[in-house]
């Protein structure tokens, strides 16, 4: 019995212990619970660096800019996993905190992002006649389809940009007589549709001497993060980066800035004659860390910004795989933003695209669009050559800004037409003189082409009218030309027409074919290639494009034929 009431003695105590605790908590416990983080306050209250420093929790150091397009291709994109519920927070700014770090919260990149656009569509010139696009030199898309090719694949269907893929290449156009840029318009039957012809509108922009170029101020801005280890990347970064320093003038200065998990200045502002001081400085850099590219951009734009004005050249050239996960400003908006005044001050943007694997094409792509520059993707030290040594001018140089080109289409000739690319590049025709919006850029000795298919109608004597409007660099009105193709300038047979002509029609076409353009259905590879292959015209990357043709052709046959592809 004695027993038996001490066993009682002890239920009644524990009794009273858990009481005491339960009461504990129901009075007490919103602080205990903040004490130990399972408020959504306990969350926000992790301090983020704002000078590239990292979240003190490694789970939220996550790389994306989701808001730079739809990432939706598979295989090549990532999705985005269903937020876990959590508590709200009880006041405004805690909100707004847990706002702001679910926005930084983004899902790691799991492979190459790009930013899929809807081809244009058939045109009815009774319902639109006008047809308006800002010029585009940028040439990643071309080089990224390479690089899939060589290495035994195809492209995404998303990373095919048509327009790229035709101004990779150089083409005969006359030089201007005067101006910044001259015109030449051509047009003959398609190869491709039986009763329409293809129009091609192109721009030859004037050459600059190297003894001409204006002085130049470059800013280097290097992604030395951990994912930059790869040999395709931070060392080919390092041979670019030499090699545009080779090319550049005795007074040009060159500065060095990096980011990984915090921004550095490595290099200052230091004459390009110095090559040895401004060589050991690139080949001291090694990779590690974590990503904050947005501070890098941020930093690199304050530096160019104390050297630009009308009389030089002030350039921030990013070299990266695209990825971000860490600093201020990770949403692609928040990074634009930020840039945006110095942008509007001249500064002008080279983005440099380097590996595979988590690639960010849509990041590059837009950057570029957006700060005044161009888009390039190296993939071996023989295009770093290409891109910044034997067409540095018009990499560094820009003769002519906010260029639109506007194409009118006579409704008694042409019943309809469709631009080939340039869908990320529309502008609304009313916005073709109205010089504050934004447009592209043509570099020294840049020529820009663009091709259109239009299906003719009536007996009508013009087929279109095209004007081109541009500003000179830093300038604030734009000066319009305008130039008219008639009915009797259309060639009779293709092969009436210029070597210029068909090889883009065979590039634009392959381009169109492999993104699946509903227009394109019924178009054929083989017709693309017979074109190429007669429109080589003795120049080395024609016929390198030939020869990355027939190998997607064999790929695609395999594929019908129930192979790997």
């Amino acid at each position: 019995m004695k027993r038996l009431t001490g066993l009682s003695k002890l239920a009644l105590v524990t009794l009273g212990v858990v009481a005491l605790l339960v009461a504990t908590v129901s009075l007490f416990g919103n602080n205990i619970r903040k004490l130990f983080g399972a408020q959504a306050e306990a969350l926000v209250g992790s301090e983020y660096s704002g000078n590239g420093g990292a979240l003190a929790s490694r789970q939220f150091q996550r790389k994306s800019l989701k808001t730079f397009g739809d990432n939706s291709a598979d295989g090549d994109s990532y999705a985005a996993p269903a937020p876990a519920a959590a508590p709200a927070p009880r006041s405004v700014a805690a909100r707004k905190q847990v706002a702001q770090l679910a926005e930084r919260a983004e899902p790691v990149t799991t492979g190459n992002t790009h930013a899929e656009e809807r081809p244009n569509p058939f045109t009815l010139t009774s319902e639109d006649r006008f047809s308006t696009f800002a010029v585009d030199v940028d040439t990643a898309s071309y080089t990224l389809f390479r690089r899939y090719v060589t290495e035994g694949g195809l492209p995404p269907d998303d990373s095919i940009r048509v327009e790229e893929w035709v101004n990779y290449f150089r083409y005969r156009y006359p030089s201007p007589e005067e101006g910044d840029f001259r015109v030449d318009l051509e047009g003959a039957p398609s190869p491709f549709t039986p009763g329409r012809h293809l129009v091609k509108v192109g721009l030859q922009g004037r050459a600059i001497a190297k003894s001409q170029r204006k002085p130049t101020h470059l800013v280097f801005l290097v992604d030395t993060s951990g994912s930059m280890s790869a040999p395709d990347k931070l060392p080919l970064a390092q041979k670019a980066m030499k090699l545009m320093v080779d090319g550049l003038n005795e007074t040009d200065t060159v500065a060095l800035v990096t980011y990984a998990g915090s921004v550095r200045d490595v290099l200052p502002p230091t004459h390009a004659i110095e090559r040895s001081e401004i060589f050991a400085a690139i080949d001291a850099l090694t990779s590690g860390g974590g990503t904050a590219m947005g501070d890098g951009l941020e930093l690199a734009y304050r530096h160019a910004a104390k050297k630009a004005n009308p009389q030089s050249v002030s350039r921030v050239v990013v070299l990266t795989d695209g990825d971000t996960n860490l600093g201020r400003n990770l949403t692609a908006d928040a990074m634009l933003a930020s840039v945006q005044g110095y942008v509007q001050e001249g500064v002008t943007l080279s983005t440099i695209g380097l590996g595979m694997g988590n690639y960010r094409d849509d990041l590059m792509e837009r950057l570029a669009n957006k700060g005044n520059g161009n888009c390039f993707y190296i993939d071996s030290e023989r295009e770093a050559r290409r891109v910044f040594q034997e067409r540095l001018a018009g990499t560094l140089e820009v003769i002519a800004q906010d260029v639109k080109v506007q194409v009118e289409f006579d409704p008694a000739t042409v019943r309809g037409y469709r631009l080939l690319g340039y869908e990320n590049r529309a502008i609304t025709d009313r916005d073709f003189r109205n010089d504050k919006v934004d447009a592209g850029e043509i570099g020294a000795g840049h020529t820009v082409t663009a091709l259109y298919e239009v299906e003719l109608a009536g007996e009508g004597a013009n087929v279109a009218t095209v004007r081109v409007r541009a500003k000179r660099p830093g300038g604030v009105e734009a000066a319009e030309q305008r130039f008219s193709l008639a009915r009797t300038q259309l060639h009779g047979s293709l092969r009436e027409a210029s070597a210029n002509l068909r090889f883009a029609a065979a590039v634009a076409g392959t381009a169109d074919i492999l993104r699946g353009a509903p227009q394109a259905g019924d178009w054929s590879l083989a017709t693309a290639e017979a074109l190429a292959e007669g429109a080589v015209d003795d120049l080395s990357d024609r016929a390198e494009f030939l020869s990355l043709l027939r190998q997607v052709r064999e790929r695609r046959a395999t594929s019908v034929a129930g192979g790997p592809y």
